[in-house]
């Protein structure tokens, strides 16, 4: 059996896949490429470059299975996978410690002025009275919109720091944390710090807009390390302009990469941002190939 690495995998997950008796092609395709070349191939791996898109599929008369190193399957057309009787695998919880860490990062970063001293200072100017005035995160409560095994992590963190959590989710009713479970409406009026950490749901709009950012507190904080989109950059350029948002960190974005037209928010002396990199350390990429590899594995060797 043959299998595409599409955007590619650890060498872990090479490996296993190899010891098991697979052909591995590690080849980064173009959409028409991929289009002509996926008849060829039991299984594709991708990551979140490749679309494996309802075409894809319908050429893929030899698919058993699609899968994706990572969290989100908005790459892939999952109902008409499933449709075709196609397993979708992916890897919900290998990254979540370092998006977690990453999240908390920002956190540090906004609250103590990181992004910007590091810029002047390497202009060689020493803006010591400018940001004296910096806020430590324990004592604040910290919102979670979203409370899977990203949100969990991050409550963990900063449970640690000292800070009062509160969390939505739809999908959980429960917790054995030391964290509320509360609507989203309150999450959003309560929290000195939010962070999200949720799905991008087509159709549906950002989670935070206009009205969610009215609602906030004055000076609130936001975090975004979940998807592009799920937060209107729009208005959160607007809430940093007015001052309603006091700052916010930034790993994902509606366009990626960035275009012109993002540029005020990258810029702006009160966001911290990254390169959607909130899963990109050694670990993650390990446990990410690691587990993706023995999915399919698994599928494969029914």
């Amino acid at each position: 059996m043959k299998i595409l690495v599409s955007d590619g995998i650890e060498k872990i997950g090479s490996d296993m896949l190899k010891s098991a008796g697979f052909e591995v092609v590690e080849q980064k395709l173009t959409p028409e490429e991929l289009l002509k070349e996926i008849e060829k191939y039991d299984a594709i791996i991708v990551r979140s470059a490749t679309k494996v898109t309802k075409e894809v599929i319908e050429a893929g008369k030899n698919l058993k299975a699609i899968a994706r190193g990572g969290v989100g399957l908005d790459n892939i057309d999952v109902e008409y996978a499933k449709s075709k009787g196609i397993p979708v695998l992916n890897t919900p919880g290998a990254s979540s410690i370092s998006v977690a860490e990453l999240a908390i990062a920002h956190m540090f970063a906004v609250c103590r002025f990181l992004n910007q001293s590091n810029i002047e200072m390497r202009q060689g100017r020493w803006p010591k009275k400018e940001y004296s005035k910096g806020i430590e995160l324990t004592g604040k409560t910290l919102g979670l919109l979203g409370f899977g095994n990203i949100g969990k992590e991050v409550a963990k963190r900063a449970i640690g720091l000292g800070m009062t959590v509160v969390a939505h989710d739809p999908f959980v009713a429960q917790t054995d944390m030391n964290v509320r479970l509360v609507s989203k409406e309150e999450v959003i009026k309560q929290s000195d710090i939010i962070s999200l950490h949720m799905p991008l749901i087509k159709g549906e709009g950002p989670a935070v807009g206009e009205k969610e950012i009215e609602m906030m507190k004055e000076g609130v904080i936001i975090i975004n390390c979940a998807r592009g989109g799920v937060v209107s950059e729009k208005a959160l350029l607007e809430g940093l302009n007015s001052g309603k948002v006091a700052a916010a960190g930034i790993d994902v974005f509606e366009n990626e990469p960035p275009t012109e037209a993002q540029a005020a928010l990258i810029n702006h002396p009160r966001v911290s941002v990254t390169p959607h990199i909130g899963a990109s350390t050694v670990e993650a990429q390990n446990r990410v190939g690691e587990e993706i590899a023995q999915k399919v594995i698994d599928v494969l060797k029914k």
